[in-house]
């Protein structure tokens, strides 16, 4: 028979058992929708992940004070900005410090007990662009404001305190005096922990909180070609004296790590969906044996008029292809969509390689070949007679 006459002949063959085709056929989908879906998703992830980093940069360092040998903390040199700033690669920097017993309140009514968390930080002018951070409402006080009591509130801050649109000389109680909301940062994801802060001008920090003047974190922003070369002399550019109490970071790399732990979870998601592949590969080699055991009259009847065992074996062959073939194109589809509904519900890109969905029916061709060849030899060794009486 030709290659024509055997799909013709094994379609044929699908086509009288419509229910337990579409249920076969639907544990290979199951198994194919969820890789498809799983890589897919994962994909659209780290498409969104490489857009978050193009527009956030991945030059940007921290520098921040380490411990002591007998772990205490130690304070950097008021001077570190100001001699990180010396480093030729170095384009931007910026400093805040922790304002320490400074609490936030939304009036002087709220209970001292319910300060809501907010930590306060006196922010250099300079913060904002640094950070590539934006602002939810209000502005960023420049320099020249950094001497009055102004307040820019975090996105969580905003929240705590019921201040998430603020009207124009809403105030709040920090460390007993007046601050006025000048602001509100959206979420900063290079520096989370500005989201439930503070951030007032560094003058005003000193002469209205006692801020002692030593920044908690120091933010840099270096030249792309030169990152690795300015994160290794800002240790001693920082602290001379003892640069083994400086601890300097790179805040893109927590965002790279968060994806290398996303990748390693759609490993074990990608486990599951193979199992799920295999339980259906099984149901089709199951339904196979069922289906020549039933057409054993059929087998039987074309081998006495003259149809080789290889024509036999071709056609049970052909039909089991063609029934993970249908299960694979409906996982496919049913992948393809769920990947695209997630990422749109989450505002992603969506990513899925060209290689998944070809590599996925590839997959299903051999699950139907390998569920197709027990059948398909028991039904060619089926003798003529032996298959008749069977009737």
């Amino acid at each position: 028979m030709s290659g024509r006459d055997l799909l013709r002949v094994g379609g044929s063959g699908l086509r009288s058992r419509p229910l337990r085709v579409v249920l076969s056929a639907l544990g290979i989908a199951v198994g194919i929708a969820a890789m498809v879906a799983v890589i897919g998703i994962s994909s659209s992830s780290r498409a969104e992940l490489d857009h978050r980093l193009d527009a956030l940069g991945t030059n940007l360092l921290r520098v921040a004070p380490g411990t002591t040998m007998d772990g205490k903390e130690t304070v950097l040199p008021r001077r570190a900005a100001t001699m990180i700033r010396n480093i030729g690669p170095v384009e931007e920097v910026a400093e805040t410090g922790r304002v320490k017993h400074a609490l936030v309140y939304r009036n002087e009514k709220v209970p001292a007990a319910e300060s809501n968390g907010i930590a306060v930080y006196a922010a250099s002018p300079g913060l904002l662009p640094a950070l590539r951070a934006t602002l939810a409402h209000g502005h960023w006080p420049n320099a020249a404001q950094a001497d009055y009591p102004a307040v820019v509130l975090g996105a969580d801050s905003a929240a705590r305190l019921g201040l998430s649109d603020p009207p124009q000389g809403t105030q709040v109680l920090i460390g007993g005096g007046r601050f006025t909301v000048v602001g509100v940062l959206d979420t900063v994801e290079l520096a989370p922990e500005l989201d439930s802060a503070a951030l007032v001008g560094w003058p005003a920090a000193q002469h209205c909180l006692r801020f002692d003047g030593h920044a908690t974190t120091v933010w840099i922003r270096a030249r792309e070609d030169a990152v690795t070369a300015v994160r290794d002399v800002l240790a001693a550019t920082a602290d001379p004296e003892h640069p083994e109490h400086v601890k300097v970071a790179r805040p893109s790399d927590a965002l790279t790590a968060r994806q290398a732990g996303e990748d390693a979870f759609t490993g074990l998601l990608l486990g599951v969906g193979a199992v799920a592949l295999l339980v259906g590969g099984i149901g089709v080699a199951n339904t196979m044996v069922i289906s020549v055991l039933e057409r054993r009259p059929e087998i039987g009847l074309r081998r006495a008029l003259g149809a080789t065992r290889g024509a036999v074996r071709g056609q049970f062959l052909v039909e089991s292809l063609l029934l993970a073939a249908l299960g694979g194109a409906g996982g496919v589809v049913l992948g393809t969509a769920v990947t695209a509904g997630f990422a749109a519900t989450r505002g992603w890109p969506f990513a899925l390689p060209l290689w998944v969905p070809c590599g996925a029916l590839g997959a299903t061709s051999a699950i139907g070949a390998l569920a197709g060849i027990y059948p398909a030899v028991r039904a060619a060794r089926m003798a003529p007679t032996a298959a008749l009486a069977a009737h």
